[in-house]
């Protein structure tokens, strides 16, 4: 009973409140608008777009693994990397030939979209050239040479005063006064090297002699050790080189001579031979140039990084070079650093005895880029067809 009661209360209150609405209505009232829902907060602006990264080739005459040429170009390769982070993605070639299939590997290259290009060694000078008039719009950047078109510039490392470093420790080291040396193409950055080695020597021993055999390539281990147990026959001692591999090192170490390690550190690979490494650092030019194509900077010219750029050096020297031999390296180094010291400064004789630099001269770049003659010193005769 009371259920029925509340809820018929119930309902007569509901029809009661529903009657007095309707009079409100009816009586013309309104109700009060609704508040306005707050406008949306507007969206923040998108992002541009992230740039996307410019895209690096290299051109590789060898393996990267070579621990010589190649290998240093490539840890220059990834100070790039370092350096720019996601800014830049770089790739590489290795083993392409210095030949016609070089052009081929480049033009891929292209095809692929990288807008910068190394080639590391001379060979590809002419195909480089070739690829960079038909695109314009890559740049190209050739190692060693010296032709340059709008899109293409040269770059090198004076290779020169590092063999003129390792020559100071070796004339003073060795006991023959036979060096060797073993070349790789007979072309002026070779033969100025093979010079510079043995001007160094004859800066602490002007009794030195320099025999040199030539192998006619930059890496072939068999015949690097071929032509290293051939000097070592001939009463050479102490053993430098212009190719790329651990071989002449290590052929020398077996037949307990001495030797140096050539465009990097290779004083691992043989410890009881080894006297210094004559290294190149590519990472300061290689970062130079890729923030020249970043920034807009970039435009063609010729370089040629040494002491004083941080490309060139001798390092890792034994600790069976006396002291004074190593002060004697760190005072010319400071010299060609400070760029008060020039290893081909006057007087300088050639092999036929006439003077090719006049006393207290020092020569200029053309001159040394063009060297295709033996010092006095070095025994027999410069390859037919070295000229660049």
């Amino acid at each position: 009973m009371f259920d029925s009661t509340k809820r018929a209360s119930m309902r007569w209150a509901g029809l009661a409140a529903l009657a007095a609405t309707a009079g409100l209505i009816g009586c013309g009232k309104k109700e009060a608008p609704a508040t306005a829902a707050a406008p949306a907060a507007a969206s923040a602006p998108a992002a541009p777009p992230k740039p996307e990264p410019l895209k690096i080739a290299f051109a590789y005459v060898g393996p990267v693994g070579d621990a010589g040429w190649t290998y240093a170009h490539d840890q220059g390769r990834k100070a790039v990397e370092a350096e720019f982070g996601d800014k830049v993605k770089t790739s590489y070639v290795e083993n392409v030939p210095e030949a016609a299939d070089a052009e081929r590997v480049i033009r891929q290259m292209v095809a692929e979209g990288n807008k910068l290009i190394f080639g590391t060694t001379f060979g590809y000078m002419d195909p480089m050239m070739k690829v960079a008039a038909d695109h314009k719009d890559v740049k190209f950047e050739h190692g060693t040479g010296f032709k340059t078109a709008d899109n293409m510039r040269t770059y090198d490392s004076r290779t020169y005063e590092g063999a003129y470093l390792a020559g100071i420790v070796a004339g003073a080291m060795s006991k023959s006064n036979t060096l060797g040396v073993v070349g790789s193409i007979p072309i002026p950055e070779v033969i100025r090297n093979i010079n510079s080695f043995t001007l160094g020597a004859q800066s602490v021993n002007p009794k030195v002699r320099t025999k040199v055999v030539w192998i006619g390539k930059w890496f072939d281990p068999p015949k690097e050790g071929e032509a290293a147990q051939s000097l070592i026959n001939q009463g050479a001692d102490v053993l430098f080189q212009n190719t790329d591999s651990t071989a002449v090192l290590q052929t020398a170490e077996k037949n307990k001579k001495l030797a140096f390690g050539w465009d990097s550190d290779m004083s691992s690979f043989a410890k009881e031979a080894h006297l210094g490494s004559a290294i190149i650092n590519w990472g300061p030019y290689y970062k130079k140039a890729v923030k020249d194509a970043l920034d807009g900077t970039w435009k063609t010219t010729q370089e040629w990084w040494g002491v004083k750029d941080g490309a060139i050096d001798l390092v890792a020297v034994s600790d069976k070079v006396p002291a004074d031999v190593k002060a004697k390296v760190d005072a010319a180094r400071a010299g060609l650093k400070a760029g008060s010291f020039h290893p081909w400064k006057g007087p300088i004789v050639g092999q036929d005895g006439k003077t090719v630099v006049e006393k207290d001269v020092t020569p200029d770049d053309k001159f040394m880029l063009g060297i295709n003659f033996y010092v006095r010193g070095v025994d027999g005769k410069v390859p037919s067809g070295n000229k660049k």
